[in-house]
C-alpha cells in the first residue's frame, strides 16, 4: 500500500551568505546581541524593621503565667482568700448596700469574719501544703509528772510543729512567688486598714482588724518558720534588713 505522502527534500546550502536575511547571518560583526539589563543609580537602602517573627515569644499575661500552675485550682482558692477579705471591708458596705439597706454593718461584719477565718483555714491546710510543700499545726501534750510537773500531774504543753516537705520535691515558680507575694502582703494590707480606721474612730472595726491581724502574722510567721530552706528566710532578712537601714540611716545624727 503506498502512501500519498511525498517526501520533502533538504535545502541546499546557500553558497551566498550576503543573500540571507539580517536576522540569519552567522557573521559576528553583525550579529545582534540579546540587551544586558541596564543598572540604574539608586540612593542608599533604608534598612527595614524586622516583621514579626512566629519563633519570637510575645509577652504573657497574667492569666497565662497562672495557667502554668502545678495546682490551679489551689492557686485560684488561694488568690480569691486573701484578695476577698480585703476587697468586701473596703467596698462591702456599698455592695451590701445594693442588697438591702437593713442591718448592713451586721451583715458586713458576718461576712468578713467568714472569709477571714476560710483564708485562715485554707492557707494552713491546703494552699501552704501544695503550692510550696509546706505545713504547721499546733499540738498540746501532757507533760510527764516525773519531768517537774506540778502535784497535780496534769500540766500541759502547746507544741508547735513545722513540716516541710522534701528538698527534691519540684516546686513551681508561679505558685511560690504568688504565695509568698500574698502571704507577706496580706498583714501589710491590714495594718494600713487598721491605721485608717483608727483615724476615723471606727472602734467596732478595729476589733475585726486585730483579730484579721493576728491571724495573717500566724500564718506568715508560722510558714517562714517552716521554710528550713531559705526561700522565705532571705526574702524576711532582706526586707527587714533594707527596712531598718533606711530608718537608721535617716535618724542617726552623726551622718548629718
Amino acid at each position: 500500500m503506498s502512501s500519498g505522502y511525498t517526501a520533502i527534500e533538504p535545502d541546499e546550502p546557500f553558497d551566498d551568505v550576503s543573500s540571507l536575511p539580517s536576522y540569519a547571518t552567522t557573521d559576528p560583526s553583525t550579529a545582534r546581541t540579546a540587551p544586558t539589563p541596564q543598572t540604574y543609580a539608586q540612593g542608599p537602602t533604608q534598612p527595614q524593621a524586622p516583621g514579626p517573627s512566629s519563633g519570637a515569644q510575645q509577652p504573657q499575661t497574667l492569666l497565662e503565667r497562672l495557667k502554668q500552675s502545678s495546682h490551679p485550682i489551689a492557686l485560684f482558692f488561694y488568690i480569691f482568700f486573701r484578695v476577698s477579705p480585703v476587697v468586701v471591708y473596703v467596698f462591702g458596705n456599698i455592695i451590701i448596700g445594693q442588697i438591702t439597706s437593713k442591718n448592713t454593718f451586721i451583715l458586713h461584719f458576718i461576712v468578713l469574719i467568714l472569709l477571714i477565718a476560710a483564708d485562715f483555714w485554707n492557707l494552713k491546710n491546703i494552699s501552704g501544703r501544695l503550692l510550696v510543700g509546706l505545713r504547721w499545726w499546733n499540738e498540746t501534750n501532757m507533760i510527764d509528772p516525773s519531768e517537774g510537773a506540778s502535784s497535780s500531774g496534769k500540766d500541759f504543753e502547746n507544741v508547735w510543729v513545722f513540716e516541710s516537705a522534701d528538698p527534691n520535691r519540684y516546686i513551681n515558680p508561679i505558685d511560690s512567688k504568688v504565695f509568698w507575694l500574698l502571704l507577706y502582703g496580706q498583714p501589710v494590707a491590714w495594718i494600713l486598714l487598721a491605721f485608717l480606721a483608727f483615724l476615723k474612730f471606727q472602734f467596732l472595726y478595729m476589733l475585726l482588724l486585730v483579730v484579721a491581724i493576728t491571724l495573717s502574722m500566724t500564718n506568715a510567721m508560722a510558714f517562714t518558720k517552716c521554710d528550713k530552706f531559705g526561700k522565705a528566710n532571705n526574702i524576711a532578712n532582706d526586707i527587714f534588713s533594707r527596712a531598718t537601714g533606711s530608718i537608721f540611716t535617716r535618724f542617726n545624727p552623726f551622718n548629718r
